[in-house]
Formats: C-alpha cells, sequence, structure tokens
C-alpha cells in the first residue's frame, strides 16, 4: 500500500518536473532570441532549477538531483554576470543540452528504466562539464548577487510578503483544515521551494532551516509525526519571515527544534485505527438521462489517467547504453519498489491543456446553435415548396379550365372555327396550298386543326408540366438534404457525447481523500465517525467536480463538528458511539444529485432564529419565518452558530462558499433536519453545463426557457380546477393543492410589447396551460400563455455589465437567432415571494408591485410620476440586505443593494443617484471603510450621507467611522424606529450641515 502511495508521488513529481523544465527551456529560448537576461525570467529559471533539485533528492533520483544542481550552478553564473558575459550560440546550445538530457533522465523514472552509466559518462556528463568549463563556479555564498539595480533591499522583503505568504498560508489552510492527506508531499515541495528562494537571495540560514524541514520530513513516515513537523515548520517559517521583514537576519534560525520521540510515533502508527470507507464499485441510477446524448456517457468507463509515451532514444541513438545503471538512490526509512513491467500495451495518449478543452467545447455549443438554424431553414424550405406545389397546382387547374373554355367557345361560335384554316399571310398560303387541298377533305370533327391561340395554350400545359417536374426534382434533393441532415445531427450528438465523456471524472477523484481527513479528525477531536460513499464511480463533468471540491469538503467537516455527537452523548441518546457520514451520489434525469447525511443531532431552528436576532434580524419577521427560510440562513456569509472558532468551523464562511460554488454551475442545494436524528444536505447539479435541454414556452409575449430537469407535468388550465382562498389561487393534481403562480402578473415592461411570431414549428399547446414544477422539496403550479415542447439548446453566458433581472440565469439562442433566458426556478419563486411580502405589507404603488427595481420592471399601465428618495444598503448578507430593504420599502423609500464596497462604488461609478447610504463595516474586497473613504474623496460623491450599520460597538470604530465621514453610526441588533428617524432628518438637511456635523 505505502509502495504505491510512494510510487504515485513520485510519478506526480515528475510530471511537476516536466513543467520546471518547460518554463527553463522558455527561458533559454528567450536568451536565445533576445539575447538579454531579465532579471524576474532568471529568477524564475532559478527556482524551477532548485525545485527540481530539490525534490529530486527527497524522491531518492539522485542523478537528477545532481544534474538540477550543476544546471542551477549555471544559472547562477548567468545572473551573476549577465554584464560581463557574453552569450553566444555555443552557450546557449550547452544550456539547451543540458535542459534535454534532464528531461530525457525525467523520461527514463517516467517509465521505471534504469540509467546506463556508461551512456552518463560518454553523453551526459561532457555537456555539463562542458558548460562548467565556459561559466565557472557560481560566486561564494558571501557575495550579494544582488546588484544596486535591483534594489536588493525592496526585491527580498516583497518576495517574502508575496511568494513565501501564499506558501505559508497555503500550508496553514492544509492544517487548519484538516487536510493532512498529502501534507507529506505538499510539505516537502515547500521546503524544496523555500530553500530554493532562500539560497537564490543568499539568505544561508534560511536555506538551512528549510533543509532542516526536508531532513526531519525524510525521517519518518507516520501521520501525527508529519502534522508535528509541519506545525514546528510553519512556526519557525512564520519567525523567519518576520525577522527578515523588520531587517533582523542576524537572528534567524537555521533548523526546526522537534523535541518529539520519532521512534515512538513511527511504533505507535499500526495502533491507530481507520475509518471505515464503503465504496461501491458501480453505483445504480434512478433515473436514465436523455437516452440520444447521456445514456453513453453514463455507462462508459470513467476515463483513465493518461500514460507516459514511450522513452525516447538517447540524444545519439545509443540504445545499449541502457539498463546497466544502480538503481537510484533509496530513500532512509523505506525501500522502493520496482516499478511493474511496462512491456504490456498502452495506448497512445495526449494530455491537453484545460483551457483547450474549453475551446473546443465553446466551438461545439456554437456548431449546435449553428445546426439549431439549419434545422430551422431546413424548415422553412420544406414550408415553400409545399406553398410552390399548391401554386403549380393551382396553376394546371386553372390553365386547363381556361382551354377547355375555349374549346367550348370555338364550337359554339362558327366565325372562330372558320378562323382555323386560314393561314397568317399569302406567303404560308401558296407553301401549304397543296396540303390544305387534301386536308380540306376532311370535317373539323374527323381531323383536329390549331390556331395561334392552342398553340399558346399547350405551350403554358407544357411550362406546367416541366414546373412539376422541376418541383418534384427539388422535392428528391431536399429530401437527400434531410437525410444529410439527420446524418450531420446523428453524428453531432455523438460528437457532444465523446466530448461530454473527455471533460467528465468520476466523484471518487474528490472524495478519495475524505477517508483520511475524516480519520485524522476523528484522532485529532476524540470522535469515532464511519464515512461510507456510494456512487464513487458517478461521472461529473470536471468544471463541475471543480466546483464540488470545496463545498463537500466544507459539508463533511460540518457535518463531522456540528451534527455527530461526543461519544458519550450519543450513547445517552440511545445511538451507537460511533457516528455515521453518508456521501451518495447518482443521475437523475439530466441532473446529477448528491447527499450528505449524517445521524448526528440535527439543526436546532430555535437556536438559529437566535443567532439571527443578535445579528440584527426584525424579530416579527423570524418569529413568521418557515423552517426553510430559517435553513437558508446558514448559508449566509459570517453566519454561524459555533461560539468559539475551533480548527474546523466557527468563522461562518463555510456554507456561503457551498451556496456561491453551487450558484457558479447552476446548481442548488437543499436542506432537510430532523432535531436528534440527524441533517441531509441534497447538492443538484447540471449534468454538463454546455448543453441542456428546455421547456420553450410563452408568457406575457416573452419567450422562456425552463429546464426539463424541474418539470413534473404540464397540462391545460381550466377554470373549474381553480380555486380561491383568502385571494390566493390553488390547483388540484394528483390529490394535492398547489399553488398557481399566474407569471404574466409578474412580467411587466415599460415598453410596448407585440405578438411573437410563430416559430417554424406549431405551438403544441396553443391555449392557457399549466406546469407543474420542483423546487426543492416544493411543488408549485405555473400558469403560461403557450407551449413549443422540449428541445436541446446550447447555453450561453450573458456577458453585461447589466445584470439579468432576478429569476433568470443565461441564455440560448434559437435556430432563428431568437435569444431566450433560462429561468433559474428558485431566483424566480424566491423573487416572486418576496414580490408578494412587499404587497402584503404595505399599500405598494404600481412601479413597486414586481418588487424589482422600477428601472428593471414598470407596470405599462399606470407609473408613479412622484420621485421616492432612493437609499444604497451595502451589506455582504443577502438576508440582511433583504429585512432592510423591506423595512425601507414599507416606509416608501426605494431601495438599491450593493453586496459589497466595491460593488457599491460600481454603481455609484456608473450614474446611480441616490440620497443616503446605509453601509456595513466587515465585507469582502472593499469594506466599509474603506467604501466611506473612497466615496468622499469624489467630488461627485463626497456629499452622499453615509450611515454606518454594524455588529462592532465598540468607540474604536465608531471613532474612525466618524472620522472618515459617517454622519451617523448604529450597531446590531439595531432599533428600526431610531433607524428611521435618523435617516430622515439627515435626508432632510442640507449637505453643509452635514459636513459640518
Amino acid at each position: 500500500m505505502y509502495e504505491n502511495k510512494e510510487l504515485e508521488i513520485q510519478k506526480l513529481f515528475l510530471e511537476e518536473a516536466t513543467d520546471y523544465l518547460n518554463t527553463l527551456e522558455d527561458f533559454l529560448l528567450g536568451v536565445k532570441y533576445t539575447y538579454r537576461i531579465e532579471i524576474e525570467k532568471i529568477n524564475a529559471a532559478l527556482r524551477a532549477a532548485h525545485s527540481i533539485k530539490g525534490g529530486a533528492g527527497i524522491m531518492g533520483f539522485r542523478i537528477l538531483s545532481d544534474l538540477a544542481h550543476r544546471l542551477e550552478d549555471a544559472l547562477k553564473v548567468l545572473k551573476n554576470q549577465n554584464k560581463s558575459l557574453e552569450i553566444d550560440d555555443e552557450l546557449q546550445g550547452l544550456l539547451l543540452s543540458s535542459i534535454d538530457f534532464l528531461r530525457q533522465i525525467v523520461d527514463f523514472h517516467s517509465q521505471g528504466q534504469l540509467i546506463s552509466e556508461e551512456w552518463l559518462q560518454n553523453y551526459c556528463y561532457p555537456v555539463f562539464e562542458n558548460l562548467h568549463q565556459t561559466l565557472g563556479d557560481p560566486v561564494p555564498e558571501s557575495f550579494d548577487p544582488v546588484s544596486p539595480e535591483e534594489n536588493s533591499q525592496e526585491i527580498i522583503p516583497l518576495i517574502f510578503q508575496t511568494e513565501v505568504e501564499e506558501s505559508l498560508q497555503r500550508l496553514e489552510s492544509l492544517l487548519g483544515g484538516g487536510e493532512t492527506s498529502g501534507l507529506s508531499e505538499e510539505l516537502a515541495m515547500m521546503a524544496a521551494g523555500l530553500g530554493g528562494l532562500g539560497e537564490m537571495l543568499q539568505i544561508e540560514a534560511f536555506t538551512k532551516l528549510c533543509e532542516s524541514v526536508a531532513y526531519h520530513l525524510a525521517t519518518t513516515d507516520n501521520e501525527e509525526v508529519i502534522v508535528e513537523i509541519a506545525n514546528t515548520a510553519l512556526k519557525a517559517w512564520r519567525n523567519s519571515q518576520a525577522l527578515i521583514l523588520t531587517n533582523q537576519f542576524n537572528n534567524l534560525p537555521n533548523a526546526i527544534d522537534c523535541d518529539f520521540d520519532i521512534t515512538a510515533a513511527v511504533s505507535s502508527k499500526a495502533e491507530v485505527d481507520t475509518s471505515e470507507t464503503k465504496v461501491p464499485t458501480s453505483p445504480e441510477l434512478d433515473d436514465s438521462l436523455d437516452a440520444s446524448i447521456f445514456a453513453d456517457i453514463i455507462n462508459s468507463p470513467a476515463p483513465q489517467r493518461p500514460e507516459k509515451s514511450a522513452v525516447e532514444k538517447t540524444l545519439f541513438g545509443d540504445e545499449d547504453f541502457i539498463g546497466t545503471a544502480q538503481q537510484p538512490q533509496q530513500s532512509q526509512t523505506h525501500q522502493l519498489v520496482t516499478p511493474h513491467n511496462h512491456s504490456e500495451h498502452h495506448e497512445n495518449t495526449v494530455r491537453i491543456p484545460v483551457k483547450q478543452l474549453e475551446e473546443i467545447n465553446d466551438l461545439f455549443s456554437e456548431l449546435t446553435i449553428e445546426r439549431h438554424s439549419f434545422d430551422f431553414q431546413l424548415v422553412r424550405l420544406q414550408k415553400l415548396i409545399r406553398n410552390l406545389n399548391q401554386r403549380v397546382q393551382t396553376l394546371e387547374t386553372e390553365n386547363y379550365a381556361l382551354r377547355t373554355a375555349y374549346d367550348r367557345l370555338v364550337f359554339k361560335i362558327p366565325a372562330l372555327r372558320a378562323t382555323k384554316y386560314q393561314s397568317k399571310t399569302s406567303e404560308e398560303n401558296d407553301k401549304h396550298t397543296h396540303i390544305k387541298s387534301l386536308t380540306n377533305k376532311f370535317d373539323t370533327l374527323e381531323l383536329d386543326s390549331y390556331d395561334e391561340i392552342h398553340m399558346l395554350f399547350q405551350a403554358v400545359m407544357e411550362t406546367v408540366v416541366q414546373i412539376q417536374e422541376v418541383v418534384a426534382d427539388v422535392e428528391v434533393n431536399l429530401e437527400d438534404v434531410q437525410q444529410v441532415k439527420r446524418s450531420f445531427n446523428k453524428n453531432s450528438k455523438y460528437l457532444q457525447n465523446a466530448l461530454t465523456q473527455v471533460r467528465m471524472r468520476p466523484l471518487s477523484d474528490i472524495v478519495d481523500r475524505f477517508p483520511r481527513a475524516l480519520r485524522d479528525m476523528s484522532v485529532e477531536h476524540g470522535k469515532n465517525v464511519q464515512l461510507k460513499i456510494e456512487g464513487a464511480n458517478t461521472l461529473i463533468e470536471r468544471s463541475i467536480l471543480e466546483s464540488l471540491n470545496e463545498p463537500l469538503m466544507h459539508m463533511m467537516r460540518n457535518a463531522f463538528d456540528h451534527g455527530i455527537e461526543e461519544p458519550a452523548t450519543r450513547l445517552a441518546s440511545g445511538k451507537s458511539e460511533s457516528g455515521v457520514i453518508e456521501i451518495a451520489a447518482k443521475h437523475h434525469r439530466n441532473r446529477t444529485i448528491i447527499t450528505l447525511r449524517d445521524d448526528g443531532r440535527g439543526i436546532d431552528l430555535e437556536q438559529i432564529r437566535q443567532k439571527a436576532l443578535a445579528m440584527g434580524l426584525d424579530e416579527s419577521l423570524l418569529a413568521q419565518a418557515t423552517e426553510e427560510e430559517l435553513l437558508s440562513l446558514i448559508f449566509e456569509p459570517g453566519f454561524s452558530t459555533n461560539e468559539q472558532v475551533t480548527s474546523l468551523s466557527g468563522r461562518g464562511v463555510g456554507m456561503d462558499v457551498v451556496r456561491n460554488n453551487l450558484k457558479q454551475v447552476r446548481g442548488n442545494v437543499t436542506v432537510n433536519t430532523e432535531l436528534g436524528k440527524g441533517t441531509t444536505f441534497t447538492l443538484s447539479v447540471p449534468f454538463t453545463l454546455s448543453v441542456a435541454r428546455i421547456l420553450l414556452v410563452e408568457c406575457n409575449r416573452m419567450l422562456l426557457a425552463f429546464p426539463t430537469d424541474v418539470v413534473e407535468e404540464i397540462f391545460l388550465l381550466e377554470e373549474s380546477h381553480i380555486s380561491q382562498v383568502d385571494d390566493n389561487e390553488f390547483v388540484y393534481w394528483q390529490d394535492r393543492r398547489l399553488a398557481l403562480i399566474r407569471l404574466n402578473q409578474y412580467l411587466k415592461f415599460n415598453c410596448p410589447r407585440y405578438d411573437n411570431p410563430d416559430l417554424e414549428t406549431p405551438a403544441v399547446i396553443n391555449a392557457a396551460s399549466v406546469i407543474i414544477i420542483k423546487s426543492g422539496n416544493q411543488l408549485v403550479a405555473v400558469q403560461l400563455d403557450r407551449t413549443w415542447g422540449e428541445m436541446e439548446v446550447a447555453v450561453r453566458q450573458v456577458e453585461s455589465s447589466i445584470p439579468l433581472p432576478p429569476g433568470f440565469s443565461n441564455c440560448t439562442i434559437l435556430g432563428n437567432g431568437r435569444v431566450v433566458p433560462l429561468v433559474s426556478i428558485n431566483e424566480l419563486l424566491y423573487w416572486i415571494a418576496s414580490s408578494e411580502a412587499v404587497n402584503n405589507n404595505q399599500n405598494a404603488s404600481p412601479e413597486i408591485a414586481t418588487g424589482v427595481s422600477p428601472s428593471l420592471l414598470l407596470s405599462n399601465h399606470s407609473i408613479s410620476r412622484v420621485r421616492r428618495n432612493t437609499i444604497l444598503i451595502v451589506d455582504d448578507s443577502i438576508n440582511v440586505r433583504r429585512f432592510l430593504a423591506l423595512m425601507l420599502e414599507k416606509s416608501g423609500y426605494s431601495v438599491e443593494q450593493a453586496k459589497d464596497g466595491q460593488d457599491a462604488l460600481d454603481k455609484l461609478g456608473s450614474g446611480l443617484q441616490v440620497e443616503a447610504v446605509i453601509c456595513d463595516i466587515e465585507m469582502p474586497r472593499v469594506d466599509g471603510y474603506g467604501f466611506l473613504g473612497s466615496i468622499k474623496s469624489v467630488k461627485e460623491s463626497k456629499d452622499i450621507p453615509v450611515i454606518m450599520l454594524s455588529s462592532r460597538s465598540s468607540n474604536k470604530h465608531r471613532k474612525l467611522a466618524m472620522q472618515l465621514g459617517a454622519v451617523a453610526y448604529f450597531s446590531k441588533p439595531y432599533n428600526e424606529q431610531e433607524l428611521l428617524q435618523a435617516l430622515e432628518e439627515i435626508i432632510a438637511a442640507p449637505a453643509s450641515m452635514l459636513s459640518m456635523s
């Protein structure tokens, strides 16, 4: 087990070494074309070479480490003597050849082949010897290689404030989050990288400190000891960082002080219990996806990790030199396992950057749009040909009727009949005299004769027949085009199938490390928790899977910390001492459903209500809030029911990450909890982000696209099925009473609306209908005007500085070029509920009847001309903004909202006119203090009064806000009447008085 893990780590390092070699090669090629050495680029090259040297030494690749060290020395000479050293083609060739040899050695190790000592002596080492003779030795350690032009006194602090700080923050997040899976590898790489920085900057003590960390790490494989080494190293690095930033280089530590018993820790490793993990080999799917697109993907095996290609021949093509060298240097604790025989057949693979894969997917989305356009034009062509056929048939009928009428007229009028035998000219009479004398012997009934008018009718008939033949040929060709279209659509779906499969990875990519993390948390906190995983092989699109990584980890940590009780508490409540966390994944329709369930204490709704009250939310609204509304508060930033901040929770940021990450991939999360029995989180994400199946509908002359995965049923609306209770309408469906939402009442516009021209395909339901929509655990009925049915469309993002109205996310493009918004069900229903809340709590004027900004949706009947005072609310908590907005709207104010200081500055900069601002202090990007300083420094906005509303009640925070220009300061929880009175006085007061106060 450990040997396999070590081989996997080595493989990852070799892949990383390839990237470092690419960085070195890019640098050298840049020098080749410019003959100039840029300090930033050579510093990056030095870090790359040093990373290879340090990592290879830790992994036991002695030859690779030694040669990378020699290349690093050469780069140091280049950096120190770049002013006097001439870089010619020979030197550049030596440097590039050294990169080629290092790359070959990496390939040898990747394929498990031995490196011939004879090959090294005859071909590899001479290149590095020539490089050493050309460049010489690097400067001594005591020499300061950074010239005055490089501002060394500024570079060193800058590097320790940026690159070193990022590394230390990453290590802190791993330790603080309980992420000990892969900690040893991360710490080793960090020690090598930071040591390289210290060596490059000539900080000898810091370099030795990093070497000390690497040495202690190499002496053990015990997880507990590794964690302790990591904590000790972090403290030492933080101390060194502080000393360097304060220019105290003489006090830097050069080794970590490890006072724990490594031998005892290693021997005790076998005594640590591991958490049970159950991963079935194949998940069962409750519902199949769309057969035309997704069935093959789900049943296909997970994509395999690309294998390295066979090693290239040596630079001189001599294969006999390979296979006689000794094994790479073994680690001090474990012997490396012999690599598997790579003589077995492996498919050739190509590594493609994810960016290129996304570009291919974007192009395929465009192809899908063009395919719909082709189908649309083909349907139009079919209609035109049918119309042409009808016109030709009408022409033939009319021509036949006209000729019949003429014949009848000829036989009825003798004068006309006599003219049938007259010639046009005397010349013709002389020419055909003999023939005419013979034909005159026949009666008109015995021999037909035709004049010029008869010939015209005959020509028209022949032309009609020819047109019919052309139409028939066009129909035949059209059928061929339709066959091509069917083949094109089929192959397009196969291509989509294959492309989607390439972009998918199994859920196990992220959940495989959960057992280790859960085991470490169990040991640290004294809880016995088992992890059960079902559906680990469920395929998920790569971009979606990346967005699920943090949410799943946060929810598992929360389930462990908040959900699972202490062993004694579980036994006292009649539960087993061991808790259970279950993660399950499956495909349902066109979505992937992931559930995370624990059998712990559940979520206390009363505790949530009290916490929200302490944060300043309105008590009456909280008293009326439903269970679902209270549970939604746990996803707000800064909300946490833990009073103490621990290594697992208490910061109030975890569940906010869950919601935001899911929103980015059109996903959602619902919560079901039962006090004393446990909690279940259900994550729903689309099967793919690029293509979706939608139900195309029309409401209030506007085309909308509803995702089909939320539509349960559609049927005609009959007024007899509608019941009314207290001004609320309901319909009955499957013996259930569902609220009826007439969507056209909420889609109001301030511009004329026109009837939509019929699409090429007629509406499937050309009458008022109802669709049953499932939102979380609730069902609602939505009335529509017309329905065209389902179709598969490409989803496109709306790139604009103006956000979409509430209830919509992204859009799609029909075959005729029509852009149709994609409905976001959860946001739409929440917006409608908010609109109803506003209407029920005040006599809303027509311009706010929709519950959204008047600039977005206005009634086209009666619009109030009276301008109301506009207040801008700036707070990172959406629920705080909603409660404040509701309070202000009830008092007659118009409200604009901003999620942080930067968002507020952007809106004010774009021309938003407000009478006052209510602003929080602690927010991401730009906080309240930064917002105050920014608007007060701009002439156009310096007179806008700002009221600070924060949970910080200390005089220090209040004083700083008033110094920056705030006109009032309120702390949460606030008195609603006092805030409204202060707001009214501030708006009424002249700007000069406010600035004086």
